[in-house]
């Protein structure tokens, strides 16, 4: 494991001077801005959606919820069994809950919700889950096609909020862009995709978990996500008081407002990866040597260093380190080697001009680079844009908006490479990248190859045990490095910074992310 690099320790870094009481500060309105990454989310639909953020966990509540240290913890969901041969799983639901619509809460919810899954791009999520049994109003059984050792950690996901049946079927394909209707302790009261989300409190909610202090109706009345692309922006209205929080912080400007005595930042271990996906199926990279020489053109350790601070950790995987899956040998990590890449671009016959430009048969060695819109992605990729120079690559920069960018990798055949990130803590997120079953978007680098789904399969839906999970998606994970269908770049920790004038936040994050545990206890003064 690569060493972990911080300012801050983990998972105990917020204000000091908050302590819990017994009563909710006077209700105000709250003002975040959103990470760059979740920019663009074109709807709150949670079973059809690709894309989601962070509001969706305030707008649906989940069966559980999963704390940092990896435990699950019941939310709409109070208690679960499984029988030992992984085989049926049994939920107890919590009595007395309410849709925002008034619909009512229920094992029939769950018996609606989990079949919707079917055909969409999401099912992978619901795919080992043969039959939903209504025991009782309150109880549900899961009948499984096979054991599915990580069906807790699929249940708190973003994507599996519980919409009201009521609604989605009312709204058909508009739901999730003119309206959403969870149970969560906020309701959507309006939405401008690459604009702003806002929402305001849920007077009746009750169902927070025991990962949160207060378990009734939020202490913020109305909270307003903004969508805001560009790190200096974001930076001076937290600076001028136009936000109040901050869910991600430019690097640039972390050191100044280190400094500002009425701003805290928060850092805890992160959950996410950026890399470079390498379209398999156009020229020049459906030669897996050109490939491999991108691939090793990266330098992470610049990156790193340069653009980030030093903080955070280089990725030389597909998996963040925190992931027993991204143990792999150690000959299989893809790590800056530039004399290598130099080495199999000769090889592939693309010979470099005095100038170090490449070309092969008169055609120049020049590829498409995409990247979306905002400050820490268009950095990101410049810089790799003069690293693949080094070697010979003339990569022509495009920045698309996130609200479309997934809609021109549909096309298939437009893009080459691409600087993108995701967020999630699960080795099934090499499912979703990398299954052949989705080309074009999510899988990016249009790859289908047998041997990999074979292992994909197998890690997917043979896997009866959590180790044996564990060695299916490390044997998966690690033909996917001998491919060269993507190249690793960095893994950022996650930084929150929020106005302590104006915010109490609670000492510790109690979830992988900053979600709706946590935000349930967060107080205005």
């Amino acid at each position: 494991m690569k060493p972990f690099t911080t300012r801050l320790l983990a998972g105990v870094l917020l204000s000091s001077s908050f302590l819990v009481t017994g009563f909710a500060a006077t209700a105000q309105d709250v003002t975040m801005v959103l990470p760059s990454r979740q920019v663009g989310a074109p709807s709150y639909d949670p079973i059809r959606g690709t894309k989601l953020n962070m509001a969706t966990t305030l707008i649906y509540d989940r069966m559980v919820l999963q704390d940092a240290d990896q435990s699950y913890h019941g939310q709409l969901a109070t208690s679960w069994e499984v029988t030992e041969d992984g085989m049926e799983w049994v939920f107890n639901l919590r009595p007395g809950v309410t849709f925002h619509d008034g619909e009512p809460f229920n094992a029939d919810t769950i018996a609606w919700w989990i079949p919707q899954f079917s055909d969409t791009e999401n099912a992978f999520m619901t795919d080992a889950i043969e039959s939903v049994t209504v025991v009782d109003d309150l109880t549900v059984k899961f009948t499984m096609k096979n054991p599915d050792p990580n069906l807790l950690s699929n249940m708190a996901g973003f994507f599996m909020g519980v919409p009201s049946p009521a609604a989605y079927e009312a709204m058909g394909d508009d739901y999730g862009v003119t309206g959403a209707v969870g149970t969560g302790p906020f309701k959507l009261e309006s939405f401008t995709v690459g604009q702003d989300t806002v929402l305001v409190r849920n007077e009746d909610y009750t169902s927070g978990s025991d990962l949160s202090v207060n378990q009734g109706p939020a202490h913020i009345a109305r909270l307003t996500f903004r969508e805001i692309a560009d790190d200096s922006t974001a930076f001076l209205e937290m600076k001028t008081g136009g936000v109040d929080m901050l869910l991600s912080v430019p690097q640039d400007f972390r050191a100044t407002m280190e400094g500002e005595t009425d701003i805290t930042i928060v850092t805890i271990p992160g959950r996410e990866l950026f890399y470079m996906p390498i379209n398999t199926i156009v020229a020049p990279f459906d030669d897996i040597r050109v490939r491999e020489a991108a691939a090793f053109a990266v330098n992470q350790p610049e990156i790193l260093e340069n653009l980030f601070g030093g903080i955070g950790a280089v990725a030389d995987t597909f998996l963040t380190d925190a992931l027993l899956e991204g143990n792999v040998k150690d000959e299989l990590r893809i790590s800056y080697d530039p004399d290598r890449s130099r080495a199999l671009l000769d090889e592939a016959g693309w010979i470099a001009a005095a100038d170090g430009t490449r070309s092969k048969d008169g055609t120049a060695l020049t590829v498409k680079l995409w990247t979306q819109n905002g400050t820490e992605f268009r950095r990101i990729t410049e810089v790799i844009q003069a690293q693949l120079a080094e070697v010979g690559f003339t990569a022509e920069i495009t920045v698309l908006d996130p609200s479309s960018i997934n809609a021109e990798y549909r096309k298939e055949t437009e893009h080459q490479l691409a600087v993108r990130s995701y967020s999630y803590e699960n080795a099934d997120i090499l499912d979703w990248f990398f299954s052949a079953e989705r080309l074009g978007y999510p899988n990016v680098s249009m790859w289908t190859d047998a041997t990999a789904e074979e292992l994909r399969i197998k890690a997917m839906t043979e896997s009866r045990t959590w180790d044996e999970r564990v060695a299916n998606f490390t044997d998966y994970h690690e033909y996917v490095l001998t491919q060269f269908v993507f190249a690793p770049i960095y893994q950022p920790v996650q930084s929150y910074a929020y106005r302590s004038d104006a915010l109490m936040v609670p000492d510790v994050i109690r979830s992988t992310q900053l979600q709706s545990q946590t935000i349930l206890d967060i107080e205005v003064k």
